[in-house]
């Protein structure tokens, strides 16, 4: 007479044991019953956030540092607003002109631009999407954004407008200093930065959870104390 056999689907309590993780004398990370990972290393878990910490530092600072480029720019290509003095006031060379708000729009532009660069940069050298790389790429766009900001009012004309009037004398047209009146347009750069990082990582990021779950396909567990199926002459 054959043996009971166990049901597959209603493991023995002896069976239990095989599930659950051994209290020492098995490592973490060791394959399972299905040749995977099933219990994760904390250690690698720990080395992995530092790795990417590292990742988003690095990406933050050199975003960050890209900021003294972009100032530059603005510097350069933001359009100027002309002054004039009449020795007792000083009035707006052109009062239908639109270079208050060109310098705007010229800071915005560029934002764009930075951003979508910055975000190609970063995906192409990692090729990996992440939260944390994430977080790196908006903080330090942000970052450049204040720094391009302060870089290119600091280095424009000068902010006090009385002595320069005073300096350049009575009918001379100046330049105005380069201000930035609608600060959103600091947003432009981390939100160009974001939208084309996810849009490259949706595209061509990794599909599957490499080095996770380990590369042994799912099997049928073989289950202690399961006897062999009766033949026919039993």
């Amino acid at each position: 007479m054959t043996a009971p056999l166990t049901p597959p689907h209603r493991p023995s309590s002896d069976d239990n044991h095989a599930w659950q993780k051994p209290e020492g004398g098995e490592p973490a990370g060791t394959p399972g019953p299905y040749g995977s990972h099933w219990v994760p290393s904390s250690a690698a878990d720990r080395e992995e956030l530092r790795a990417d910490l590292r990742r988003a530092g690095v990406v933050a600072a050199v975003v960050t540092v890209a900021g003294v480029l972009m100032g530059l720019l603005w510097l350069w290509l933001a359009p100027r607003v002309p002054l004039v003095s009449d020795s007792t006031a000083v009035f707006l060379n052109d009062s239908e002109g639109e270079e208050a708000i060109g310098a705007d729009g010229t800071f915005a532009l560029l934002g764009l631009a930075f951003g979508a660069v910055s975000a190609g940069l970063v995906f192409w050298f990692h090729r990996r999407g992440g939260i944390w790389l994430t977080v790196g790429l908006a903080v330090g766009s942000v970052l450049g954004s204040v720094l391009a900001w302060q870089l290119g009012t600091r280095l424009g004309p000068t902010s006090d407008v009385v002595a320069h009037a005073r300096e350049v004398g009575k009918g001379v047209v100046f330049d105005a200093p380069l201000e930035m009146h609608a600060h959103g347009v600091l947003l432009a750069w981390g939100l160009a930065a974001m939208v084309v990082h996810l849009a490259l990582t949706a595209a061509w990021g990794p599909r599957d959870f490499e080095g996770e779950w380990g590369t042994g396909a799912p099997s049928a567990p073989s289950w202690p104390g399961k006897a062999a199926a009766p033949s026919d002459g039993a």
